[in-house]
């Protein structure tokens, strides 16, 4: 009888190494395209400040981008933590918040939140993404805001300002 099992036992094992290499690749893939793109800068604490906590990856930033008329905006947690990071948004939420701009309370993401170029991403590769979030350690940390135009921001901030604005704003003395 126990030579018998073990043909089957041998085939389970080698489908599920394959299973696990194939989630690690898929992982890989994600870490890859958030890299690419860019993430750690407005959602890991420090990035902005020349010290990015990479203990702390993506679980948000602690610097806000300012939009005049709009208000200031965060780069939110990311990490799968369930009370202030993604990990009460399912898959597809996760997706259409990052190719289309969209949160699970329908509200539209800043406009600072590049999901135009994002809403390109394949299949393939928005859930790549998302098995890579996923992976990260939850970190629970509850970042500020959104701050609305008229409210302080408890952040430091990058204002965003047309070009125009810019040009006629005073020189630093």
């Amino acid at each position: 009888m126990r030579k018998l099992y073990a043909p089957v036992l041998a085939a389970v094992a080698m489908s599920c190494a394959a299973a696990v290499s194939a989630e690690d690749s898929q992982i890989e893939r994600g870490k890859y395209l958030v890299t690419l793109g860019s993430c750690n800068d407005c959602h890991t604490p420090g990035y902005f400040l020349g010290k990015p906590d990479f203990s702390r990856t993506l679980a948000g930033s602690d610097v806000g981008f300012a939009i005049p008329g709009l208000g200031a905006f965060v780069g939110r947690n990311l990490t799968p933590d369930k009370e202030t990071g993604l990990g009460n948004w399912t898959d597809d939420q996760i997706i259409s918040a990052i190719t289309a701009g969209i949160r699970p309370d329908r509200r539209r993401l800043a406009p600072i939140m590049p999901w135009q170029g994002l809403s390109h991403l394949s299949s393939e590769d928005a859930h790549a993404i998302v098995a890579y979030l996923r992976s990260l350690p939850p970190v629970k940390n509850a970042v500020p805001g959104p701050f609305g135009p008229k409210e302080v921001p408890s952040t430091l901030v990058f204002t965003i300002v047309p070009g125009a604005v810019y040009a006629k704003m005073p020189a630093p003395q």
